[in-house]
């Protein structure tokens, strides 16, 4: 008999992945260094890498990062493929990026921000499974219409770029799809897990209670500042990358505000410049990250953080957050 009790659709997750929890790692630039990715599938979920934070952040050849994960793990791991269009650069590595992942063996994407049709294309040739990060019904239809798998519903309890709608009220619009729905958002222990999970989730994706490991190589004064905040310390900012994102609402947030300027603003409601302007953004946006997230100073405190931060009260191992996040489900012995 299994030590844990899950729910139906949980159970049918974990068995198709080949993982033993219901778990994401979220992907996450700048916190997802190769450890972390590795110590997550290692205890039991699943991790999932994110290329620009791989290779820009930590310095790591693309594919020599993925035989460091495997070195560290023989679980499954996943892709993050960040797919909109930008500039024909950035279009041409992903797609590189996406190619080395399928000859060392990934087999599970999570797409963002874009049509996955290419990339489904691709990882279903070899029996991958692609998840489209969706907000809303409308982006759900899309990426289904464009061979996504799955979905990894991003309510408004998330870090980084968070949805408009709550955990409940995202899955009552999207469960007449009739695939696997992921909670990203919000959870950051052992009840939110099971609430999310007994409302219908297969899987729950967390990113901030995963900073607050000791594998992440985020700095401490970042991981002190998770465990100190509450849920009304997180913010929305548009000043990073023109839409909504979650931060903790430090000195440097209330400093800055959090509306776009108007020069922004406007090129992000054209159709041609504002692709221009997310460019523009996601360059300094990841140099941003890059020193707040790693400077132990505490100099530049733009931290990304979602609500589950309230849940969060001390740093742990991956192994650690695994356990306690499956205790709800763990089997009474007679």
């Amino acid at each position: 008999m299994s030590e844990y009790q899950l729910p139906v659709t949980a159970q049918k997750f974990v068995d198709l992945l080949g993982i033993d929890y219901p778990v994401i790692g979220g992907p996450m630039c700048p916190c997802s260094n190769p450890e972390l990715v590795a110590a997550v599938s290692a205890a039991g979920g699943l991790g999932v890498l994110q290329p620009i934070s791989m290779t820009y952040v930590y310095g790591h050849d693309f594919r020599e990062g993925i035989r460091l994960v495997r070195r560290l793990t023989d679980k499954p791991i996943g892709l993050n493929a960040l797919i909109e269009k930008s500039s024909k650069k950035y279009q041409e590595r992903m797609s590189q990026w996406i190619d080395i992942a399928l000859e060392e063996g990934i087999r599970f994407f999570v797409t963002s921000l874009g049509k996955p049709d290419w990339v489904a294309e691709r990882v279903h040739a070899v029996d991958g499974l692609v998840y489209h990060d969706v907000t809303e019904l409308k982006w759900a239809k899309i990426g289904l219409d464009n061979g996504a798998d799955g979905l990894i519903c991003v309510n408004d309890r998330a870090g980084g770029h968070a949805g408009a709608r709550s955990v409940q009220a995202l899955y009552d619009e999207l469960e007449s799809l009739d695939v696997p729905l992921v909670c990203a958002g919000g959870v950051g222990d052992s009840q939110g897990l099971g609430e999310a999970l007994n409302i219908g989730y297969s899987a729950c994706q967390l990113g901030t209670r995963f900073i607050a490991s000791s594998e992440c190589q985020a700095s401490d004064v970042y991981k002190k500042a998770i465990i100190k905040a509450r849920e009304s310390d997180i913010v929305l900012s548009e000043r990073i990358t023109g839409v909504p994102v979650a931060v903790i609402n430090t000195d440097y947030i209330k400093k800055s505000g959090l509306k776009s300027g108007w020069l922004a603003r406007w090129m992000l409601s054209g159709n041609r410049s504002k692709h221009w302007m997310r460019t523009i953004y996601a360059l300094k946006s990841i140099w941003q990250l890059k020193k707040s997230s790693l400077d132990e100073s505490g100099e530049r405190d733009y931290w990304q953080a979602g609500k589950s931060v309230a849940g969060i009260d001390s740093v742990q191992s991956c192994e650690q957050i695994m356990n306690n996040l499956m205790e709800i489900f763990r089997t009474k012995k007679p």
